[in-house]
């Protein structure tokens, strides 16, 4: 038996999580984060679903607690997020959630108060090479709802203290689960948004009471003046919609290239002026030891989108075939090839 810690979100898939790891025997307790200390309607940080964390614990008849992380929250992953739109960086603020409060915060706290593992509701696995071998982070098994992508960043040392139950199963095979268990978060629908972005103001008002956000130009790459954004921060790499262009055919539609902060302007071009034969990678984190130069590679460059073959020549990622430009202060992530293909062997941040 495993004493085993389960972050609680309020959702059907860390329910589950706390679940499964009851019915295999382990002495389980939950715990919510408390991340936001400001106004939320969205994501996983309103006070519904701490409600819904609480009383999930409570219809399983265990303990629930509530960590205040606000001021970490707001330290690694708001100011960064401001940061980088003031930069014209694409942040991923959940990837910097789990980064630094999810498998670094909550992991420590954890155990500090004598867990000897956490575990949390992601669509991933973790497996061993043998009873003394390394740990692998791994797709899920319902390749839908695969979160692998968020989690690259995660070492040994996570992987060592992490438990993943519900990788193993589809999304449906989750919630018919709950709904036999009679979880209150059987039919609770997916979080999609940023929890600290509300739909009312929406992230133009969120950035606009933290930083400065000013009009810019749009131009093609010969000069062309095809008009004007309110706030140029808020415009990124690959972006189509949003511009106020008129709609076209594929040919005609115009995609931002690049964000260009000082000279106030934005470059648009068309879907083949996207394309780019590799992406340079900083902050690069390995799953267990580095990949040698060289090495052959499946990379995904986005959270849902397909992987494309490349080779990791340090500290670029070279695609076979050119691929979509990936925004800066985006994640591109490296997984294995051979096999099933869905070990990851690490990520970075393009730029």
């Amino acid at each position: 038996m495993t004493r085993v810690l389960v972050a609680m979100s309020g959702g059907v898939d860390s329910s589950v999580t706390a679940a499964l790891l009851l019915q295999l025997g382990h002495d389980v307790v939950g715990a919510t984060m408390k991340l936001w200390g400001g106004p939320s309607d969205s994501g996983c940080c309103s006070v519904a679903d701490v409600e819904d964390a609480r009383r999930v614990c409570q219809q399983l008849g265990i303990a629930h607690h509530v960590f205040n992380f606000t001021s970490d929250f707001e330290r690694a992953v708001v100011g960064p997020y401001v940061r980088a739109h003031s930069e014209a960086r694409t942040p991923n603020p959940c990837i910097a959630c789990n980064t630094h409060l999810k498998f670094d915060r909550f992991l420590e706290r954890g155990l500090q108060l004598g867990f000897e593992a956490i575990a949390t509701g992601h669509h991933a696995r973790v497996t061993r090479s043998g009873a003394a071998g390394s740990y692998q982070l791994r797709r899920g098994r319902d390749a839908n709802k695969d979160q692998s992508y968020v989690l690259y960043m995660l070492g040994q040392h996570q992987l060592a203290h992490l438990r993943l139950p519900v990788g193993e199963m589809t999304k449906q095979e989750v919630r018919d689960l709950a709904a036999s268990l009679g979880l209150r978060t059987a039919t609770k629908p997916d979080s999609q948004d940023v929890c600290f972005i509300s739909r009312v103001g929406g992230r133009e008002s969120f950035l606009r009471d933290r930083t400065s956000l000013g009009p810019g130009k749009l131009v093609s790459g010969e000069g062309e003046d095809l008009g004007a954004v309110e706030a140029l921060e808020l415009v990124t790499v690959g972006q189509r919609r949003g511009l106020g262009l008129s709609a076209g055919s594929l040919h005609e539609r115009r995609y931002v290239v690049d964000v260009d902060l000082v000279g106030r302007k934005a470059t648009l071009g068309h879907l083949e002026d996207l394309m780019v034969g590799s992406v340079r990678l900083t902050d690069i984190c390995w799953s267990d030891r580095p990949a040698a130069p060289g090495t052959r590679t499946s990379a995904q460059l986005s959270a849902h989108g397909t992987p494309v073959p490349a080779t990791w020549q340090p500290p670029e990622v070279v695609f076979d075939e050119p691929a979509r430009k990936v925004a800066p202060g985006q994640a591109v992530v490296l997984y294995e090839t051979g096999g099933y293909g869905d070990r990851v062997l690490g990520g970075g941040t393009a730029t």
